[in-house]
């Protein structure tokens, strides 16, 4: 199941009186469980449906934060998949973002062609853009950094 889809599935469960909600699919089985008053939803685990011996559960505690100092958060935007980088919707357009970029979560930050689709990335945390690792046309990999994000 897609990061996408999964995160759809939890925004739904999130906003709807629903607690709980169990998908089997063909590349697994996913189980969100809302908690009660105050408490964030738990969140699940994807396994092969082949491999499921049981229902798993994930519980949320949620505990304080607590920093002796500030520390630098660096955070890399990493490929989803293999696939052609592209900077910018086409050709003569725009690039999505340059360095210094303030972006928002969610916003697109490039796109990936893959199998003659091209697939949106989005930006999984707001900051500033400070290093861009690819160049436009270039080949990517799984995992492979794409941004950096501070």
């Amino acid at each position: 199941m897609d990061l996408r889809k999964l995160k759809t599935l939890i925004d739904l469960v999130s906003d709807s009186n629903v607690s709980e909600l169990e998908i089997t699919e063909a590349e697994g089985k996913v189980r969100i469980v809302k908690g009660g008053f105050a408490m964030a939803p738990q969140y699940v685990t994807v396994a092969p449906a082949a491999s499921v011996a049981a229902p798993i559960q994930a519980s949320a505690t949620v505990e304080p934060l607590v920093a002796a100092e500030p520390v630098a958060v660096n955070h890399t935007v990493k490929s989803p998949m293999v696939g052609t980088f592209y900077r910018a919707a086409s050709p003569e357009a725009k690039s999505f973002v340059e360095i210094g970029d303030t972006i928002k979560i969610g916003q697109t930050i490039c796109i990936i062609e893959a199998m003659k689709i091209l697939n949106e990335i989005e930006a999984d945390r707001a900051g500033v853009v400070t290093q861009i690792h690819c160049v436009n046309g270039q080949a990517v990999e799984y995992g492979q950094p794409l941004f950096v994000i501070e």
